[in-house]
């Protein structure tokens, strides 16, 4: 089931549950980008929702060239007040992943990466999807960002079609600021980066260098995939991937099926 609260005095957001009758084995909460909103992550939702997990949808965050300590702080209660509001009779269902896009990943590990966050706030988990980097994307027309964007038709047309997207933020560069703390940061809960290999927006060796710098962190390259690496043709593939994380943080780190032998 999926449930839309509208943008107002309270931030819009998508909720997607569980199957009824099943145990839901934990909460995402994920966080869109530049010029989407919750209903760019339908399709996601309702396939972790699926899955047996409670998912909700937040609004992007707003993270300006200025005052990048309070929009960070701003933005850290919005998601706790997103991960309080999933709460049922028996509270939050645990554990608490966030799932991330664009700047959305970027403030995501922005926020991580500061000391002076409670130890309450921490998710267990992060999945980093599309980290940008520096370059815009320069695009004349709607159907150039799209083209930076996705190949996939379907995704393509969420976009179009949502009356709440906003089109040419991809034109502006994100600010330094948050892409410095970043990138320059570090978290040590468990972290899924994802990174499309024809994403132009994409910083693929600073983000390479991120992952490896990091405890606990896994670096996936999606083949063919653009910069929404989440709604790409590849969509399938990439939600398999993040519940196949999410039921390896499950176990502990230790991948549930190990491969002894493979022609291919």
């Amino acid at each position: 089931m999926t449930e839309y609260t509208e943008p107002g005095e309270a931030a819009g957001h998508a909720d997607h549950h569980a199957p009824e009758g099943i145990r839901t084995r934990g909460t995402i909460v994920v966080v869109p980008g530049r010029g989407e909103s919750p209903a760019t992550y339908a399709r996601l939702g309702r396939r972790l929702a699926a899955d047996a997990y409670r998912v909700r949808v937040v609004e992007a965050p707003d993270i300006g060239p200025d005052d990048l300590s309070g929009a960070l702080a701003r933005f850290g209660a919005r998601l706790a007040d997103a991960v309080a509001g999933t709460a049922s009779g028996d509270g939050v269902v645990q554990p608490v992943v966030l799932v991330a896009a664009d700047t959305g990943a970027a403030a995501v590990a922005a926020l991580l990466a500061r000391t002076d966050l409670p130890a309450a706030r921490l998710p267990r988990a992060v999945v980093l999807a599309g980290l940008p980097g520096r370059t815009a994307a320069a695009g004349a027309t709607w159907e150039d960002e799209l083209d930076v964007r996705t190949s996939c038709p379907v995704h393509r047309a969420t976009l179009t079609d949502d009356p709440l997207a906003r089109r040419g933020l991809l034109d502006a560069p994100v600010p330094d600021a948050l892409l410095a703390a970043a990138y320059g940061g570090g978290t040590a809960v468990p972290a899924l980066f994802l990174v499309g290999d024809a994403d132009p927006l994409a910083d693929r060796a600073a983000v390479t260098h991120l992952a490896k710098s990091l405890p606990r962190a896994r670096l996936g390259v999606v083949r063919g995939a653009h910069h929404d690496v989440l709604n790409d043709v590849q969509h399938r593939s990439v939600a398999a991937e993040i519940v196949t994380f999410l039921e390896t943080l499950r176990n502990e780190l230790v991948p549930v099926i190990a491969v002894e032998s493979s022609g291919w």
